[in-house]
């Protein structure tokens, strides 16, 4: 099946998308920005860990633009870490309960923390998350040695919840035997969105990729 679609095609109506990754430092933030830009969309990170004084919704604003709609997070922790540790360390206990998607008419983008199977107490984690919100996920592919084992996995454990993979992102260069053991493994309801990777990640390559962005 030809999978060829621009994504300017689907550029109608609201949209909220949860923006995950098969691991960690898979430039989930960089995608974000970039999607966040195309489709002038707001964005929300529910729960951040570390780095508050250059938080992932401040890069979205450095990246995709000050003007852009940063919605406030629901944890805001001080510990680089997964949340669960994050959180207590400052004897906090996360609750799924207390996620609440921001109300907007607009486009929304929503960036997890780390991967599927990062824990956010110690009994859910966040495809308990993006089950709860009930919107549909994007998965951010970065090539490395484990890629495969790592993105076969995460696309088993969306179908298993009933959780829809809208996109997934293949983010900069891929060989192609491992480009197309991952592309055979979707549903052909999975677009493929491919994000070219950036030598430097400024706002006027995050503009350029926005500008050119195709799903294929």
């Amino acid at each position: 099946m030809d999978k060829t679609i621009l994504l300017k095609n689907e550029n109608s109506g609201q949209k909220t998308i949860f923006i995950t990754g098969i691991g960690t430092e898979v430039g989930k933030t960089v995608c974000s920005a970039i999607l966040t830009k195309y489709f002038n969309a707001e964005y929300w990170k529910p729960v951040q860990s570390g780095d508050l004084d250059f938080s992932d919704s401040m890069k979205i604003q450095s990246w995709a633009g000050k003007n852009t709609v940063c919605h406030a997070e629901t944890y805001r922790l001080k510990l680089a870490a997964s949340p669960h540790h994050s959180a207590k360390e400052e004897g906090i206990t996360i609750n799924l309960n207390n996620f609440k998607l921001p109300e907007t008419s607009a486009h929304l983008i929503v960036e997890g923390a780390g991967g599927l199977m990062v824990p956010v107490n110690d009994e859910d984690f966040i495809i308990d998350l993006i089950q709860k919100l009930n919107i549909p996920a994007a998965l951010v592919v970065k090539n490395y040695l484990g890629c495969i084992n790592h993105t076969l996995l995460s696309i088993k454990a969306l179908e298993q919840r009933k959780i829809s993979l809208k996109y997934i992102i293949l983010n900069g260069n891929f060989p192609t035997d491992t480009e197309n053991i991952i592309l055979k493994n979707i549903q052909p309801q999975t677009a493929i969105v491919r994000i070219p990777h950036l030598e430097k990640i400024i706002k006027e390559n995050i503009e350029t990729a926005a500008k050119q962005l195709e799903i294929l």
